[in-house]
Protein backbone atom coordinates (compact mmCIF):
# COMPACT_ATOMS: atom_id res chain seq x y z
CA UNK A 1 0.00 0.00 0.00
CA UNK A 2 1.38 3.26 -0.79
CA UNK A 3 0.87 5.69 1.99
CA UNK A 4 1.92 9.60 2.44
CA UNK A 5 2.27 11.18 5.87
CA UNK A 6 1.14 14.63 6.49
CA UNK A 7 3.16 16.56 9.57
CA UNK A 8 6.95 17.32 10.17
CA UNK A 9 6.97 16.59 14.03
CA UNK A 10 8.13 13.55 16.87
CA UNK A 11 4.01 12.40 16.44
CA UNK A 12 4.62 11.85 12.19
CA UNK A 13 7.89 10.35 13.02
CA UNK A 14 6.30 7.82 15.94
CA UNK A 15 3.48 6.98 12.88
CA UNK A 16 6.43 6.29 10.00
CA UNK A 17 7.91 4.04 12.72
CA UNK A 18 4.80 2.22 13.66
CA UNK A 19 4.05 1.69 10.13
CA UNK A 20 7.47 0.39 9.14
CA UNK A 21 7.63 -1.66 12.21
CA UNK A 22 4.41 -3.41 11.93
CA UNK A 23 4.41 -4.76 8.00
CA UNK A 24 4.37 -1.14 5.94
CA UNK A 25 7.48 -1.20 3.24
CA UNK A 26 9.41 2.03 4.03
CA UNK A 27 9.68 2.30 0.18
CA UNK A 28 5.86 2.61 0.09
CA UNK A 29 5.87 5.83 2.30
CA UNK A 30 5.99 9.38 1.54
CA UNK A 31 6.35 12.12 4.14
CA UNK A 32 5.33 15.87 3.33
CA UNK A 33 7.44 17.91 4.50
CA UNK A 34 9.45 15.53 7.14
CA UNK A 35 12.37 16.80 8.99
CA UNK A 36 15.74 15.19 9.31
CA UNK A 37 15.15 12.14 10.95
CA UNK A 38 11.92 11.07 9.00
CA UNK A 39 14.19 11.72 5.82
CA UNK A 40 16.70 8.86 7.24
CA UNK A 41 13.99 6.49 7.03
CA UNK A 42 11.44 7.24 4.20
CA UNK A 43 11.23 10.03 1.10
CA UNK A 44 10.39 13.14 1.90
CA UNK A 45 8.41 15.95 -0.22
CA UNK A 46 9.27 19.65 0.35
CA UNK A 47 5.72 20.47 -0.17
CA UNK A 48 2.91 22.56 2.03
CA UNK A 49 0.83 19.90 3.97
CA UNK A 50 -1.98 22.65 4.32
CA UNK A 51 -2.60 23.24 0.54
CA UNK A 52 -5.18 21.51 -0.57
CA UNK A 53 -4.58 21.42 -4.52
CA UNK A 54 -0.25 20.68 -3.93
CA UNK A 55 -1.27 17.17 -1.61
CA UNK A 56 -4.12 16.41 -3.69
CA UNK A 57 -2.19 16.72 -7.10
CA UNK A 58 0.72 14.75 -5.23
CA UNK A 59 -1.43 12.09 -4.11
CA UNK A 60 -2.95 11.37 -7.19
CA UNK A 61 0.67 11.62 -9.59
CA UNK A 62 1.60 8.91 -7.00
CA UNK A 63 -1.13 6.82 -6.93
CA UNK A 64 -1.26 7.05 -3.18
CA UNK A 65 -3.94 4.73 -1.40
CA UNK A 66 -4.05 6.49 1.80
CA UNK A 67 -3.17 9.66 3.45
CA UNK A 68 -2.77 9.82 6.74
CA UNK A 69 -2.52 13.72 8.18
CA UNK A 70 -0.92 14.42 11.15
CA UNK A 71 -1.13 17.95 12.22
CA UNK A 72 -4.19 19.80 13.42
CA UNK A 73 -3.88 22.81 10.31
CA UNK A 74 -4.15 21.00 7.33
CA UNK A 75 -7.62 19.29 8.55
CA UNK A 76 -8.64 22.38 9.39
CA UNK A 77 -7.43 23.93 5.86
CA UNK A 78 -9.53 21.43 4.48
CA UNK A 79 -6.98 18.84 3.38
CA UNK A 80 -8.96 15.99 3.62
CA UNK A 81 -11.97 16.72 1.70
CA UNK A 82 -10.27 17.71 -1.24
CA UNK A 83 -8.28 14.32 -0.87
CA UNK A 84 -11.66 11.90 -0.13
CA UNK A 85 -13.26 14.58 -3.44
CA UNK A 86 -10.63 13.06 -5.88
CA UNK A 87 -11.67 9.66 -4.24
CA UNK A 88 -8.42 9.45 -1.94
CA UNK A 89 -8.83 7.39 1.65
CA UNK A 90 -8.04 9.64 4.34
CA UNK A 91 -7.14 9.23 8.00
CA UNK A 92 -8.13 12.43 8.95
CA UNK A 93 -12.18 14.09 9.37
CA UNK A 94 -13.04 16.79 7.24
CA UNK A 95 -12.81 20.49 7.57
CA UNK A 96 -16.51 20.72 9.20
CA UNK A 97 -15.62 17.44 11.59
CA UNK A 98 -12.11 19.25 12.31
CA UNK A 99 -13.68 22.11 14.03
CA UNK A 100 -14.02 19.74 17.05
CA UNK A 101 -10.11 20.52 17.70
CA UNK A 102 -10.47 24.23 15.74
CA UNK A 103 -13.39 25.39 17.83
CA UNK A 104 -13.41 24.86 21.42
CA UNK A 105 -16.92 26.45 21.91
CA UNK A 106 -18.01 24.28 18.96
CA UNK A 107 -16.60 21.20 20.61
CA UNK A 108 -18.52 22.31 23.97
CA UNK A 109 -21.99 22.82 21.97
CA UNK A 110 -21.88 18.95 20.48
CA UNK A 111 -20.92 17.49 24.19
CA UNK A 112 -23.93 19.63 25.66
CA UNK A 113 -26.06 17.49 22.26
CA UNK A 114 -24.66 14.53 22.85
CA UNK A 115 -24.80 14.44 26.86
CA UNK A 116 -20.95 14.18 27.15
CA UNK A 117 -19.79 14.77 30.41
CA UNK A 118 -17.43 17.78 31.12
CA UNK A 119 -16.96 20.57 32.82
CA UNK A 120 -18.85 23.93 32.80
CA UNK A 121 -17.28 26.70 30.58
CA UNK A 122 -18.53 30.33 29.20
CA UNK A 123 -18.11 31.53 25.64
CA UNK A 124 -16.19 35.27 25.90
CA UNK A 125 -15.53 37.87 23.36
CA UNK A 126 -14.46 41.27 25.34
CA UNK A 127 -12.29 40.92 28.69
CA UNK A 128 -15.06 42.18 30.94
CA UNK A 129 -16.73 38.86 29.86
CA UNK A 130 -13.59 36.95 31.09
CA UNK A 131 -13.34 38.68 34.09
CA UNK A 132 -16.86 38.25 34.94
CA UNK A 133 -16.78 34.66 34.32
CA UNK A 134 -13.53 34.47 36.66
CA UNK A 135 -15.07 35.89 39.27
CA UNK A 136 -18.32 33.41 39.23
CA UNK A 137 -15.87 30.47 38.54
CA UNK A 138 -13.10 31.61 40.83
CA UNK A 139 -9.66 30.07 41.18
CA UNK A 140 -7.67 28.42 39.52
CA UNK A 141 -8.87 30.44 36.31
CA UNK A 142 -8.78 28.04 33.06
CA UNK A 143 -8.54 30.37 30.48
CA UNK A 144 -8.90 28.76 27.15
CA UNK A 145 -7.92 29.90 23.38
CA UNK A 146 -11.59 29.15 21.13
CA UNK A 147 -9.15 28.38 18.11
CA UNK A 148 -6.03 26.72 17.71
CA UNK A 149 -2.90 27.90 19.34
CA UNK A 150 -0.72 24.64 19.04
CA UNK A 151 -0.52 23.35 22.55
CA UNK A 152 -0.10 26.90 24.16
CA UNK A 153 -4.12 28.06 24.29
CA UNK A 154 -4.46 26.88 27.72
CA UNK A 155 -3.12 28.61 31.44
CA UNK A 156 -4.52 27.01 34.43
CA UNK A 157 -3.58 29.79 37.59
CA UNK A 158 -4.21 31.16 40.53
CA UNK A 159 -3.00 34.83 39.44
CA UNK A 160 -5.77 36.97 38.05
CA UNK A 161 -3.57 38.72 36.60
CA UNK A 162 -1.84 36.23 34.44
CA UNK A 163 -5.55 35.09 33.37
CA UNK A 164 -6.20 38.09 32.02
CA UNK A 165 -3.00 38.56 30.24
CA UNK A 166 -3.14 34.95 29.00
CA UNK A 167 -6.70 36.20 27.58
CA UNK A 168 -5.01 39.16 26.13
CA UNK A 169 -3.51 37.58 23.87
CA UNK A 170 -6.10 35.35 21.81
CA UNK A 171 -9.42 37.53 22.43
CA UNK A 172 -9.48 38.31 19.30
CA UNK A 173 -10.03 34.64 18.26
CA UNK A 174 -12.63 33.94 21.67
CA UNK A 175 -12.04 32.56 25.11
CA UNK A 176 -13.41 30.22 26.69
CA UNK A 177 -13.30 30.53 30.25
CA UNK A 178 -13.90 26.77 32.48
CA UNK A 179 -14.64 25.56 35.57
CA UNK A 180 -11.45 23.74 37.36
CA UNK A 181 -11.60 20.11 37.47
CA UNK A 182 -9.13 18.55 40.06
CA UNK A 183 -7.74 15.03 39.01
CA UNK A 184 -5.60 12.49 37.06
CA UNK A 185 -5.80 13.13 33.14
CA UNK A 186 -5.56 11.08 30.77
CA UNK A 187 -5.34 10.92 26.87
CA UNK A 188 -7.17 8.10 24.99
CA UNK A 189 -7.37 7.71 21.33
CA UNK A 190 -10.54 6.44 19.22
CA UNK A 191 -10.30 5.29 15.66
CA UNK A 192 -13.45 6.18 13.56
CA UNK A 193 -14.77 5.39 10.29
CA UNK A 194 -17.94 7.81 10.83
CA UNK A 195 -19.91 5.20 12.37
CA UNK A 196 -17.88 3.08 14.60
CA UNK A 197 -15.10 3.19 17.31
CA UNK A 198 -12.52 1.73 18.00
CA UNK A 199 -10.14 2.69 20.93
CA UNK A 200 -6.51 2.59 21.28
CA UNK A 201 -4.37 2.37 25.00
CA UNK A 202 -4.68 5.36 27.24
CA UNK A 203 -1.62 7.62 28.17
CA UNK A 204 -0.60 10.34 30.37
CA UNK A 205 1.39 13.48 28.77
CA UNK A 206 2.98 15.94 31.15
CA UNK A 207 1.90 19.81 30.05
CA UNK A 208 4.35 21.97 32.38
CA UNK A 209 7.85 22.48 31.57
CA UNK A 210 9.44 21.58 34.12
CA UNK A 211 9.65 18.71 36.97
CA UNK A 212 6.86 18.35 39.36
CA UNK A 213 4.33 20.33 37.24
CA UNK A 214 5.74 23.27 37.30
CA UNK A 215 6.21 26.59 34.69
CA UNK A 216 4.33 27.07 31.88
CA UNK A 217 2.29 24.98 29.72
CA UNK A 218 4.03 23.19 27.00
CA UNK A 219 2.47 21.27 23.81
CA UNK A 220 3.81 18.34 26.10
CA UNK A 221 6.85 16.98 27.92
CA UNK A 222 6.43 13.06 27.88
CA UNK A 223 4.22 10.70 28.09
CA UNK A 224 3.54 6.93 29.45
CA UNK A 225 1.41 4.45 28.59
CA UNK A 226 -0.08 2.04 29.85
CA UNK A 227 -1.44 3.72 33.08
CA UNK A 228 -1.92 1.50 35.89
CA UNK A 229 -3.65 2.97 38.32
CA UNK A 230 -6.83 4.06 35.63
CA UNK A 231 -9.88 2.03 36.95
CA UNK A 232 -11.45 -1.19 35.96
CA UNK A 233 -13.95 -0.76 33.21
CA UNK A 234 -12.26 2.93 32.02
CA UNK A 235 -11.95 2.47 28.33
CA UNK A 236 -15.01 0.86 27.95
CA UNK A 237 -17.08 3.98 30.05
CA UNK A 238 -15.20 6.22 28.07
CA UNK A 239 -16.46 4.47 24.47
CA UNK A 240 -20.15 4.54 25.89
CA UNK A 241 -20.21 7.46 27.43
CA UNK A 242 -18.30 9.87 25.52
CA UNK A 243 -16.59 8.79 22.19
CA UNK A 244 -19.67 6.51 20.51
CA UNK A 245 -22.16 9.65 21.27
CA UNK A 246 -19.81 12.23 20.38
CA UNK A 247 -19.11 10.26 16.86
CA UNK A 248 -23.10 9.37 16.75
CA UNK A 249 -23.68 13.28 16.92
CA UNK A 250 -21.55 14.61 14.74
CA UNK A 251 -22.76 12.43 11.81
CA UNK A 252 -26.22 13.91 12.89
CA UNK A 253 -24.85 17.29 12.27
CA UNK A 254 -24.01 16.43 8.78
CA UNK A 255 -20.48 16.22 10.04
CA UNK A 256 -19.11 12.75 10.01
CA UNK A 257 -15.97 12.37 11.73
CA UNK A 258 -13.66 9.71 9.86
CA UNK A 259 -10.09 9.41 11.54
CA UNK A 260 -8.62 10.19 15.23
CA UNK A 261 -10.61 11.48 18.00
CA UNK A 262 -8.24 11.77 20.56
CA UNK A 263 -10.08 12.46 24.29
CA UNK A 264 -8.23 14.86 26.35
CA UNK A 265 -10.02 13.41 29.97
CA UNK A 266 -10.18 13.81 33.63
CA UNK A 267 -10.85 11.42 36.17
CA UNK A 268 -12.53 13.73 39.05
CA UNK A 269 -13.97 12.68 42.38
CA UNK A 270 -17.70 12.98 40.14
CA UNK A 271 -16.63 10.96 37.66
CA UNK A 272 -14.99 11.20 34.04
CA UNK A 273 -14.99 14.14 32.39
CA UNK A 274 -13.73 15.46 28.70
CA UNK A 275 -11.15 18.85 28.75
CA UNK A 276 -10.81 18.89 25.31
CA UNK A 277 -11.27 16.93 22.35
CA UNK A 278 -8.46 16.75 19.52
CA UNK A 279 -9.04 15.97 15.73
CA UNK A 280 -5.98 13.61 15.66
CA UNK A 281 -3.05 11.58 17.04
CA UNK A 282 -1.59 13.67 20.53
CA UNK A 283 2.06 14.66 20.50
CA UNK A 284 3.90 13.23 22.78
CA UNK A 285 1.11 10.43 23.53
CA UNK A 286 1.55 8.71 19.58
CA UNK A 287 4.79 7.85 20.10
CA UNK A 288 3.91 5.74 23.28
CA UNK A 289 0.91 4.46 22.06
CA UNK A 290 1.92 3.10 18.77
CA UNK A 291 5.66 1.82 20.37
CA UNK A 292 3.27 -0.47 22.09
CA UNK A 293 0.99 -1.56 19.26
CA UNK A 294 1.27 -4.79 17.12
CA UNK A 295 -1.22 -4.98 14.78
CA UNK A 296 -0.73 -3.22 11.44
CA UNK A 297 -1.00 0.32 11.88
CA UNK A 298 -1.64 0.81 8.13
CA UNK A 299 -4.72 -1.57 8.07
CA UNK A 300 -6.31 0.00 10.95
CA UNK A 301 -6.03 3.38 9.42
CA UNK A 302 -6.84 2.15 6.10
CA UNK A 303 -10.02 0.32 7.95
CA UNK A 304 -11.36 3.27 9.72
CA UNK A 305 -10.47 5.21 6.34
CA UNK A 306 -13.08 3.43 3.85
CA UNK A 307 -15.73 3.06 6.66
CA UNK A 308 -14.54 -0.62 7.65
CA UNK A 309 -13.35 -0.44 11.40
CA UNK A 310 -16.44 -3.42 11.89
CA UNK A 311 -14.21 -5.68 10.27
CA UNK A 312 -10.92 -4.53 10.92
CA UNK A 313 -9.08 -6.50 13.49
CA UNK A 314 -8.71 -5.51 16.61
CA UNK A 315 -5.84 -3.42 17.69
CA UNK A 316 -3.52 -5.53 20.25
CA UNK A 317 -0.83 -4.12 22.35
CA UNK A 318 2.69 -5.80 23.55
CA UNK A 319 2.63 -5.92 27.68
CA UNK A 320 6.27 -3.92 27.67
CA UNK A 321 5.52 -0.21 28.94
CA UNK A 322 6.36 2.70 27.29
CA UNK A 323 7.80 6.07 28.29
CA UNK A 324 9.06 8.87 25.73
CA UNK A 325 10.93 12.61 27.38
CA UNK A 326 11.05 15.67 25.02
CA UNK A 327 14.32 17.01 24.71
CA UNK A 328 12.91 20.98 24.42
CA UNK A 329 15.21 24.00 23.06
CA UNK A 330 16.53 26.57 25.45
CA UNK A 331 13.29 29.08 26.01
CA UNK A 332 11.10 26.64 25.54
CA UNK A 333 7.82 27.69 25.56
CA UNK A 334 8.35 31.34 26.27
CA UNK A 335 11.34 32.05 23.79
CA UNK A 336 12.73 30.74 20.81
CA UNK A 337 16.25 29.66 20.56
CA UNK A 338 18.21 30.44 17.62
CA UNK A 339 19.00 26.83 15.55
CA UNK A 340 22.29 25.29 17.48
CA UNK A 341 23.89 22.14 16.56
CA UNK A 342 22.84 18.65 18.42
CA UNK A 343 25.48 16.32 19.28
CA UNK A 344 25.30 12.60 19.67
CA UNK A 345 21.74 11.78 18.84
CA UNK A 346 23.21 8.17 16.78
CA UNK A 347 25.00 7.23 19.80
CA UNK A 348 21.77 7.85 22.37
CA UNK A 349 19.54 6.02 19.77
CA UNK A 350 21.36 3.01 20.28
CA UNK A 351 20.67 2.47 23.82
CA UNK A 352 18.89 -0.67 24.16
CA UNK A 353 15.15 -0.26 23.96
CA UNK A 354 15.28 2.61 22.52
CA UNK A 355 14.22 5.01 19.47
CA UNK A 356 14.29 8.18 18.76
CA UNK A 357 11.75 10.68 16.96
CA UNK A 358 12.46 14.23 15.36
CA UNK A 359 10.13 16.64 15.68
CA UNK A 360 12.40 20.15 14.93
CA UNK A 361 15.31 19.03 13.29
CA UNK A 362 17.47 19.84 9.86
CA UNK A 363 20.58 19.50 8.66
CA UNK A 364 23.07 21.97 8.40
CA UNK A 365 24.76 20.94 5.22
CA UNK A 366 27.19 23.59 5.39
CA UNK A 367 28.77 22.47 8.48
CA UNK A 368 29.44 18.64 7.69
CA UNK A 369 25.85 17.81 7.68
CA UNK A 370 25.90 18.37 11.29
CA UNK A 371 22.07 18.21 13.24
CA UNK A 372 20.43 21.24 14.05
CA UNK A 373 17.76 21.95 16.12
CA UNK A 374 15.16 24.31 14.54
CA UNK A 375 12.40 24.50 16.86
CA UNK A 376 10.77 24.42 20.27
CA UNK A 377 10.29 20.50 21.06
CA UNK A 378 13.57 19.11 19.00
CA UNK A 379 13.68 14.81 19.68
CA UNK A 380 11.42 12.53 21.66
CA UNK A 381 13.64 9.62 23.11
CA UNK A 382 11.12 6.57 23.40
CA UNK A 383 11.84 3.87 25.33
CA UNK A 384 10.35 0.36 26.28
CA UNK A 385 10.97 -2.12 29.02
CA UNK A 386 8.95 -4.57 31.22
CA UNK A 387 8.24 -2.11 33.59
CA UNK A 388 8.26 1.77 33.77
CA UNK A 389 11.65 1.56 36.22
CA UNK A 390 13.70 -0.19 33.20
CA UNK A 391 11.63 1.92 30.41
CA UNK A 392 12.78 5.21 32.67
CA UNK A 393 16.48 4.21 33.18
CA UNK A 394 16.42 3.40 28.74
CA UNK A 395 15.21 6.88 28.38
CA UNK A 396 17.03 8.70 30.26
CA UNK A 397 20.38 6.92 29.54
CA UNK A 398 19.67 8.01 25.98
CA UNK A 399 18.48 11.23 26.52
CA UNK A 400 21.52 12.27 28.95
CA UNK A 401 24.02 11.59 25.88
CA UNK A 402 22.54 14.41 23.49
CA UNK A 403 24.18 17.63 23.76
CA UNK A 404 22.32 20.51 22.97
CA UNK A 405 23.55 23.98 23.85
CA UNK A 406 20.46 25.70 26.64
CA UNK A 407 18.11 22.29 26.13
CA UNK A 408 15.95 21.00 28.86
CA UNK A 409 14.06 18.14 29.95
CA UNK A 410 12.12 17.17 32.67
CA UNK A 411 13.56 14.60 34.94
CA UNK A 412 10.17 13.24 36.93
CA UNK A 413 8.30 11.30 33.29
CA UNK A 414 6.56 8.53 34.82
CA UNK A 415 8.35 8.47 38.03
CA UNK A 416 5.04 8.13 40.16
CA UNK A 417 4.28 5.18 38.53
CA UNK A 418 7.84 4.00 38.74
CA UNK A 419 8.03 3.61 42.24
Amino acid sequence: MKILVLGSGAREHAIVKALIRTGSEAAAITVIPGNAGIEQEVHCAPLNPSDPAAITKFAIEHQIELVIVGPEAPLVAGVSDALRAADIAVFGPSQKAAQLEGSKSFAKEVMAAADVPTGMARQCSTLEEVRAAMDDFGAPFVIKADGLAAGKGVIVTSDPAAALDHAKKFIDGGILVEEFLDGQEVSLFFLSDGVNVVPLTPAQDFKRAFDGDKGPNTGGMGAYSPLPWLPAGFIDEVTEKVARPTITEMARLGAPFVGLLYCGLIVTERGIRVIEFNARFGDPETQVVLRRLITPLAGLLYGAATGNLETTPDPQFMKDVAVTVVLASEGYPDKSAPDRKIHHVAKAAAVEHVEICHAATAVDHASKDHLIATGGRVLSVVAIGSSFEHARRHAYESIGMIELEGSHYRKDIAAKVAQ
